[in-house]
């Protein structure tokens, strides 16, 4: 359909193109291939790295950090309820460990006075760790989850985790390209300031390798532990000796080759991305009640992908689902934020806390078209659309 407006599509282009027969052309198309281990440097420089490990997808990265950070049985992770569930999983029942949930602050982000108040409040810190007082179980790491391209509160969350003994995993697999300008952090990326970070290229991320993921650590034999179980864990690959339970988590040549032609395009489509953000935020925050929630880059300190745009309708008389309804009626598709983690699958017996936000964000926010190709033209045309459902509430 010739007027349709996807909520989040790849863009490719001659480039991606070329990259991707020419790994199709070589026969190289698998896991072999030079274009993995390209990649992998290139995504390393690119986010100031000395290294970064290649996977097939961003859970699967989360999965190889969890593995590399030691998690496992007996074990317990301060997660954030409102998060793709997939961030959540592989840190906690992919290894055994049990989640508990943590609600957000207004930056949609896990909240730094929740985590904290958990750690001081509901928890002891013992010579060996930090132990729930209701569980008994050792609380081994923080997952932390920069939501739509938003930084979490890093300098807050660092401390936190330092004080209380806690592994910090970075998910940021929305946030590839989202950096501190300023302060303490200057210069530093989503996905590098903590023990393990991880980027994800799924088909609706600001890069896309159609499906993959990206390892980064500042812990080298964490890195290089990760690496070896992606591929199986070869001890020796002529002979098929296998030292642990590894993993066929690898990614491909031709989805390598995509990536690299996609981050030599990232600073642009982070360019695009701010433009689009500010064009919704100038027609609709403040229209008759609607907020075009902000990134943590008003102060100018972060400067953020801007990968997700989040309308909230708070004070509008506007219902999420027939909004959402009534602009796939016009051929213009958004989405509502997931669904809280901790109400789903069999997750409801673990502990969750300071939830209200999160409650009230999950009811209220419709996610806007933000694809790296999305026109002028076609935002103002999605603009008219929320307007003039805001005009009729």
């Amino acid at each position: 359909m010739s007027n349709f407006i996807p909520l989040s599509v790849p863009n490719f282009g001659p480039q991606e193109a070329a990259r991707a027969a020419q790994a199709i052309t070589s026969g190289w198309v698998s896991t072999s291939g030079a274009r993995v281990g390209e990649f992998e440097q290139a995504l390393a420089a690119y986010v100031g790295m000395p290294c970064a490990v290649a996977a097939n997808a961003g859970s699967s990265a989360l999965h190889l950090a969890a593995l590399a950070a030691g998690l496992g049985p007996g074990q317990e992770v301060l997660v954030p309820t409102l998060t793709f569930i997939a961030a959540v999983n592989p840190l906690t029942r992919y290894v055994g460990a049990q989640p508990v949930f943590i609600g957000c602050d207004d930056s949609l982000c896990i909240d730094p006075d929740a985590v904290e108040d958990f750690c001081a409040n509901r928890c002891t810190l013992k010579a060996d760790g930090l132990y729930n007082q209701k569980t008994g179980a050792r609380v081994s790491a923080l997952g932390v989850v920069h939501v739509f391209g938003n930084m979490a509160d890093m300098p807050r969350l660092l401390d936190i985790a330092r004080r209380y003994r806690l592994v910090l995993i970075e998910d940021a697999t929305e946030a590839l390209g989202t950096k501190y300008l300023t302060g303490p952090l200057a210069g530093k990326y989503a996905g590098t300031m903590g023990d393990i970070g991880c980027y994800s290229f799924n088909g609706n991320k600001i890069i896309t390798t159609g499906a993959g993921g990206m390892l980064v650590s500042n812990h080298a034999d964490w890195a290089a532990h990760a690496k070896h179980l992606s591929t199986q864990a070869k001890a020796d690959v002529l002979q098929f000796l296998h030292d642990e339970v590894g993993y066929n988590y690898r990614m491909t040549n031709v989805q390598a080759s995509l990536g690299l032609a996609q981050l030599e395009r990232l600073e642009e489509f982070i360019r695009v991305k701010l433009a689009r953000y500010e064009q919704y935020r100038a027609a609709l925050d403040g229209y008759k009640g609607l907020r075009i929630l902000p990134f943590r880059d008003e102060d100018g300190s972060v400067r953020s992908n801007h990968w997700f745009y989040s309308l909230d309708l708070r004070g509008t008389g506007l219902r999420r689902d027939e909004v959402i309804a009534a602009l796939q009626a016009q051929d213009i598709q958004t989405r509502p934020i997931w669904a809280l983690i901790h109400e789903q699958a069999d997750y409801p017996q673990n502990e969750a806390y300071a939830l209200d936000k999160a409650l009230a964000y999950r009811q209220n926010i419709v996610n806007l078209p933000c694809s790296t190709n999305l026109t002028e033209a076609d935002c103002a045309r999605v603009i008219a659309a929320v307007q003039a459902l805001a005009d009729r509430a």
